[in-house]
């Protein structure tokens, strides 16, 4: 495999402006078919505003990546959150369609894998509007909607098909009359994210299947060693492009970042007191657990505090439906699992809290793109530790949760959930379960003692811990002895990566 780095990310003020002049010009180039770019009112002498979203320029890694794909090479794209890779390979998925006069009856021409439920939503829903003014069919296939119907559409004929691995690869392997054979392209969006979870094998599938001579785009926030695996496996000579090279920072320019610290018995008074103070903010408060969602969601609404909540243990309908609303809000609360970490673009997010730790930095990077998004975006991201109101905590623990038996089984569950994935997190010389102070993290949970709950947690973080100290400390840049993260670089003054308030 061959992977030349084709752009070069300019790295001075002066570079940026000569590249912002050539995105202009890019756009003019690609000379988009007529259905896509579609009719549009303009004055005499105006230029027509380049495809129906709407945007004048295109971000580097769209300039980039798009004149590739238009002449057919196989791309692995790096570049991170937030820089709009959606449109960077459903444009050029378009005009292939279009220019390879692709019709329903030759079956699937071009299929995007996504690895969560709402990021394929909202692919779909950005192709079926660049495809409004073709003829062709856009459809999608995810877990938890209804299968008989999606095979019904499959057999009809599918030209743009938007999927989840899993159940992508059920219909490959079990729908009578589904057309892939002529598939032109296949591309694979948040290929580390669908790598992480543990959709490994169900790609390597996918990947053998479609026919041979294909076109085949990777793109990607992070590179990790699986995914250069996957590129290797699926691309033939991979072109690739890394618009992130260049930079300093993994994160947009836009976003500011802070941590606060608050003793566990007081995480809860903190964020409801952080929650009621900007109310007219657009926030996503990131938990650890499917069940701290579901806990913390009822004690907010509980006490009058509106909020949405999405997690894995929803239905399909009402996590789509949650999704579509907080999107359509200009202001709101949306508690959530990881599983809206990943690639989607909510709109006008403005601060992102995380009230329980990531599981990597990865996560990390992931979870606070969901805000200051695409270039010149801004918002601001929170690990959330702050310390006041004690008398609310006490209300809650006399009145509210241990006087009210839902609320307490829902508490249980949720204290059982933080606890267990505190114990499985990968850093465990930084988070080891064994130095928590349990009837601290209790409180948190709004309980006065220890619940009875069985948590089976077995003696590898102490292992691992002692393993860790041996080699000098975490990977990732954290250490007892450097509990902030700083990073020494040669011939520079120490970063640190979170901001104390």
């Amino acid at each position: 495999m061959t992977d030349p780095i084709r752009y070069a990310s300019p790295d001075d003020e002066t570079k940026n402006a000569t590249h912002k002049r050539e995105r202009e010009e890019t756009i003019g180039r690609i000379r988009a078919s007529k259905p896509l770019l579609g009719p549009t009112k303009r004055r005499r002498g105006e230029r027509r505003r380049p495809f129906r979203s709407n945007f004048q320029y295109m971000t580097e890694i769209q300039a980039s990546a798009i004149p590739s794909l238009l002449i057919g090479k196989d791309v692995l794209g790096a570049a991170r959150t937030g820089c709009r890779k959606t449109l960077t390979f459903l444009i050029p998925a378009v005009e292939l369609l279009y220019h390879t006069k692709f019709t329903p009856r030759n079956g699937t021409g071009v299929v995007v894998i996504c690895p969560t439920r709402e990021l394929a939503i909202q692919t779909y829903a950005v192709a079926k509007d660049l495809l409004k003014y073709h003829s062709h069919t856009v459809d999608s296939v995810i877990g938890g909607a209804a299968r008989r119907g999606e095979a019904e559409r499959l057999v009809k004929g599918v030209t743009l098909l938007v999927a989840t691995p899993g159940r992508h690869l059920d219909h490959l392997q079990n729908t009578k009359g589904f057309i892939y054979k002529d598939l032109k392209c296949l591309i694979i969006d948040e290929a580390d994210r669908i790598l992480e979870a543990n959709f490994e094998e169900e790609m390597k599938q996918i990947i053998k299947l479609p026919p041979k001579k294909r076109q085949t785009a990777l793109f990607s926030a992070t590179q990790t060693t699986k995914v250069q695996d996957l590129a290797r496996l699926s691309l033939k000579e991979c072109h690739l492009i890394d618009v992130d090279g260049g930079r300093t920072k993994v994160t947009n320019d836009g976003l500011k970042q802070g941590y606060f610290i608050v003793p566990s018995e007081e995480r809860f008074i903190h964020l409801y007191s952080f929650l009621v103070a900007t109310r007219s903010k657009k926030m996503m408060v990131f938990f650890s657990s499917c069940n701290s969602v579901k806990f913390h969601c009822d004690l907010l609404r509980y006490i009058n505090v509106d909020c949405f909540d999405i997690h894995g243990k929803q239905k399909q309908q009402r996590r789509t439906r949650t999704f579509f609303d907080f999107c359509k809000a200009e202001k709101g609360i949306l508690l959530c699992a990881d599983v809206a970490a990943r690639g989607l673009d909510i709109p006008a997010v403005d601060v992102i809290v995380q009230f329980d730790p990531p599981d990597d930095p990865k996560e990390y990077i992931h979870r606070v793109g969901r805000t200051a998004r695409g270039e010149g975006g801004k918002g601001k991201a929170f690990l959330f530790r702050i310390p006041e109101e004690m008398q609310f905590i006490r209300y809650l623990k006399g009145k509210m949760v241990e006087g009210n038996y839902y609320l307490r089984q829902a508490a249980k569950e949720a204290y059982k959930s933080y606890i267990l994935a505190y114990n499985s997190h990968s850093m465990k010389d930084i988070f080891n379960v064994h130095r928590l102070d349990l009837q601290a993290v209790a409180a948190s949970f709004c309980f006065s003692s220890l619940p009875k709950v069985n948590l089976n947690l077995n003696s590898s973080a102490s292992k691992f811990r002692k393993k860790m100290h041996k080699v000098g400390g975490s990977q990732n840049g954290f250490s007892e002895s450097n509990p902030y993260g700083m990073q020494k670089q040669k011939g520079r003054d120490e970063i640190r990566q979170f901001v104390k308030h």
